[in-house]
Formats: structure tokens, C-alpha cells, sequence
């Protein structure tokens, strides 16, 4: 593993935490690996993993009915349930828009406790970041948005989904797919577009300017950020992942630091 310094954080004024890794192995980080801070909504890619767990274990199903009426698992996993940023209320019917929702997420949450028969959070510590070694990470918060853990952590976690253990390849390949194409919908903090491309639980950078990746990734590179100064991308094209954590509110620091950022890591380390 190398430590290094990314030249595209130089005058960031917060706390910048960023690791790199291939399928196998860390291949750099700046700061402190272990340091354990919050995820905000990059909380919502292990939630979706948990469900994605659940479903290879037959004990739910993409179909299932869940949130609010004519609403699916599916739907609450990439944001087209209707529900809002938050509250109980739907804003349109499922499948019209792509509404980002933690209010979704949090419903995934309680309709995967209640057919696997235990809390939420047990569910992922059993499923999830216990057998991957994730033992800086803390996901007794909202399923949403309240997780919290390290840049070590997070690349074990995009090792997983590079090379996945816990759900079979196809499962993976799912997820990180466009999902009710073509929706008109917003990424906060970057605005709306005509085709708002999400996968399951991952957004996808798709055609998308401006956008917290650099213009220059693929459609098909995922991941999500977090209002709390985090992100987590999986490019496999270049056959990495790569993290950042910050623990300050997500703002315009961020969105002037992170495509630079972003296309350091991919010039640096992308095969």
C-alpha cells in the first residue's frame, strides 16, 4: 500500500481522506486508513447490498410489494417509489419520476428486517460487514443516510463489489445497471437531468455534467456521495474503487476538489 498525497486536494480546507484499491488489494491512501467518520448517504450502498444478501437468500424478492402503494423493493431501491426526501407521503406514483429518498431507503430497511426476522442492522453485521472484515464500521444509524466507518472499510467494501463474495456476479452486474430508464429526476447538489440514471442503490455517472466525477469516466462507473463530505466510487473499466471522508457537511469545497480528484486517482491508478 502507498501512502501518498493527492495533488487535487492541496487547499482543501477539511480533513481528506482518500483510499484506492484494486480487486485484490489497497494500493494507496492519504491520511489516516482507520479514522472512522460518517457516511451520510454512502450508507445507502451497503443497505442495498444487505437487501441484494436477502434476495440470494430467497427470503424476498425484487418484486415484492414494499413502501408505499404499487410500490416494489425494486422501486425503493433505485429511488422510483414516489416517496420524498423524507416523510411518508408519496409526491408521484411509482415508476413516474426518480426521486431521491431516504425515506425509501429507510422503508428497504424495515421490509428487509421484517422478512429475514430480525433488526436491520443485525441483518447487515451478520450478512454483511461482519464476514467481510468491516469491523470499523458502524451501521446501527438510519439504513438511509446514518452509517459510519473508515477509508479502510470502504475499499474492503469496493473489493466487494469489484470482485463480489456475498452475492453472485449477476446480482452485482444488477446493481450496477440502469434501472427505469430514462426518468427525469435531481442529483442534490448538481441539479436535474432528463435521464437520471440510478442502479440499485448506486447512481451511475451516465451522461450526467456537472457531476462530482470527472466528465471523463464512463456511463457505467457507480457509486454514491454523502452529504457529509463522503463518497465511494466503482470504476470497473479501470478494475478499482475508490473512497474519500471528509466529516464536514458536503458543499462548494467539494464540488470544486472532487472531479479533479477523481481523475487523479483514474490517471494514477487506473489499469
Amino acid at each position: 500500500m502507498e501512502t501518498t498525497t493527492f495533488a487535487a486536494t492541496d487547499g482543501f480546507p477539511h480533513t481528506a481522506l482518500v483510499g484506492v484499491t484494486s480487486p485484490d488489494e489497497t494500493l494507496a491512501v492519504q491520511g489516516d486508513p482507520h479514522a472512522v467518520v460518517a457516511l451520510a448517504s454512502v450508507t445507502k450502498l451497503l443497505t442495498a447490498w444487505g437487501a441484494l444478501v436477502a434476495i440470494d437468500h430467497g427470503l424476498l424478492d425484487l418484486d415484492d410489494p414494499a413502501g408505499p402503494a404499487g410500490s416494489t423493493v425494486l422501486d425503493l431501491l433505485d429511488h422510483t417509489s414516489g416517496l420524498p426526501m423524507e416523510g411518508a407521503e408519496p409526491q408521484k406514483a411509482p415508476g413516474e419520476r426518480r426521486i431521491y429518498s431516504n425515506a425509501g431507503f429507510d422503508a428497504l430497511a424495515a421490509h428487509v428486517a421484517d422478512a429475514v426476522g430480525i433488526p436491520f442492522s443485525e441483518w447487515m453485521a451478520r450478512e454483511v460487514t461482519g464476514p467481510l472484515g468491516m469491523a470499523e464500521t458502524d451501521v446501527t444509524g438510519r439504513p438511509s443516510a446514518g452509517g459510519r466507518a473508515s477509508i479502510n472499510d470502504l475499499l474492503i467494501f469496493g473489493r466487494e463489489v469489484l470482485r463480489p463474495t456475498l452475492i453472485p456476479a449477476s446480482f452485482r452486474n444488477l446493481a450496477l445497471s440502469p434501472s427505469h430508464q430514462g426518468l427525469r429526476g435531481i442529483v442534490p447538489g448538481y441539479g436535474a437531468y432528463a435521464d437520471c440514471q440510478w442502479g440499485l442503490g448506486f447512481e451511475l455517472k451516465a451522461e450526467k455534467s456537472p457531476h462530482w466525477l470527472a466528465d471523463t469516466f464512463p456511463p457505467e462507473t457507480a457509486g454514491h456521495f454523502g452529504a457529509q463530505g463522503s463518497f465511494l466510487f466503482i470504476d470497473r473499466s479501470r478494475d478499482i474503487a475508490a473512497a474519500f471522508l471528509s466529516g464536514v457537511p458536503f458543499g462548494e469545497d467539494h464540488k470544486r476538489v472532487w472531479p479533479a480528484l477523481t481523475q487523479e486517482i483514474a490517471d494514477r491508478y487506473g489499469s
